[in-house]
């Protein structure tokens, strides 16, 4: 096939990572299943790519190729998107190293910061995705969120990635919310990517994925040393699932933002709702940076409701709004973020636009805020 980064996103999704066309093949050959392969008697593991399940998988290596075309870089997999993020923190670091982590991004990664990381002996330090942003000097590793989950704050990119290596460090920036079809991080100087791909990449919510991507080969090979030591692999069938689902992702991100606008542009209007943000408004103070930065704007926007007790109310009330945690997925789905931990208001929600039709879900999300009363 030509060049693919001449092609379109919906053609690229298509075509990501596919075998070259044999009469009486799939397009996406099924899942291998297996632990040990067969051997060559005499070269052994030397005369084949796979040997063992762990470390080899055709159908893994298929979905890598494909998550690389999308993001730019070469890809490893993992079980999950939080299993990416400790491989490359783990071994990337070492004790007195300083690493700076957002204190508005996913909770789980904070938390294993503040409890794993310090005991080991490495500088744990916090700033917001928005910023400010300190001095980098004596930093090894800066990772960021943009946009940030839940509050969609956004950071440039560019400008994080040029102070970054002023001072000798590295960017890793974790593109979860943005997906490769929103923003190619290493395209604008990041080294490593990191996302779950449980979430919108994948978007049927059916599986748990994750993946670390980079252009640094030099980066790479002790992130893959980490995976096959600690066993931290996606099994074939969530690998062949995540392949398959690859092929909608910009139909389904396309509908999911067109939803995210209007739904924000609805709550905007309200005099019940406060807090409303999604970057893709012209006034949200994420915009300026977003719009230069994004090539699209992610499904989810975030507002708050006043209280948990009128949370509960809305959600009982929608038809078409699930309580759910995760994001990305066909259904849309709301999560009120303080009953997992995070740091923002009872009544704070954030809200994952599915693939509904967009007047369908204005009118369930309207007739819910109405039942569910004031604030």
């Amino acid at each position: 096939m030509s060049d693919q980064s001449k092609l379109g996103d919906g053609t690229r999704c298509v075509h990501a990572g596919l075998p070259e066309p044999t009469p009486g093949e799939p397009f996406l050959p099924g899942p291998v299943f297996a632990a040990p392969y067969h051997l060559d008697p005499v070269l052994g593991p030397d005369a084949t790519p796979n040997g063992y399940g762990r470390p080899d998988n055709p159908t893994r290596r298929r979905l890598e190729t494909a998550i690389g075309e999308l993001e730019g870089g070469d890809v490893l997999a993992f079980a999950s998107g939080q299993a990416a993020i400790t491989a490359v923190l783990l071994p990337l670091l070492r004790p007195g190293d300083t690493v700076l982590l957002p204190t508005d991004g996913y909770f789980p990664v904070r938390a294993f910061a503040s409890e794993t990381l310090a005991g080991l002996g490495v500088d744990v330090r916090f700033v917001p995705t928005a910023g400010p942003y300190p001095s980098f000097d004596g930093v090894r590793l800066i990772l960021i969120e943009t946009p940030a989950n839940p509050g969609l704050d956004v950071c440039d990119v560019a400008g994080l990635a040029e102070r970054a290596h002023a001072a000798g460090a590295l960017l890793a920036v974790d593109n979860t919310t943005a997906t490769p079809l929103g923003q190619r991080p290493l395209d604008l100087g990041a080294d490593l990517v990191v996302a779950s791909g449980t979430k919108a990449l994948t978007g049927h919510s059916d599986l748990l994925l994750g993946y670390v991507a980079s252009r640094s080969a030099e980066l790479l090979e002790p992130i893959r040393g980490w995976r096959t030591t600690t066993g931290s692999v996606p099994g074939a069938f969530d690998a062949w699932l995540a392949h398959r689902s690859l092929a909608t992702l910009d139909l389904r991100l396309a509908r999911q933002s067109a939803n995210a606008a209007a739904v924000a542009a609805a709550l905007r209007a309200r005099t019940d709702v406060t807090g409303v943000r999604w970057p893709g408004l012209p006034d949200d103070p994420a915009f300026p940076v977003a719009s230069r930065q994004m090539r699209r704007f992610p499904g989810l926007v975030s507002f708050d409701l006043g209280n948990a007790d009128r949370v509960a109310r809305f959600l009982a009330a929608s038809d078409l709004v699930f309580a759910a945690t995760s994001f990305g997925g066909l259904h849309t789905t709301a999560d009120r973020r303080a009953q997992w931990g995070d740091d923002v208001p009872a009544g704070f929600l954030r809200l994952s636009c599915g693939v509904e039709d967009t007047t369908d879900l204005i009118a369930d999300l309207t007739a819910a805020l109405d039942e569910a009363g004031e604030r």
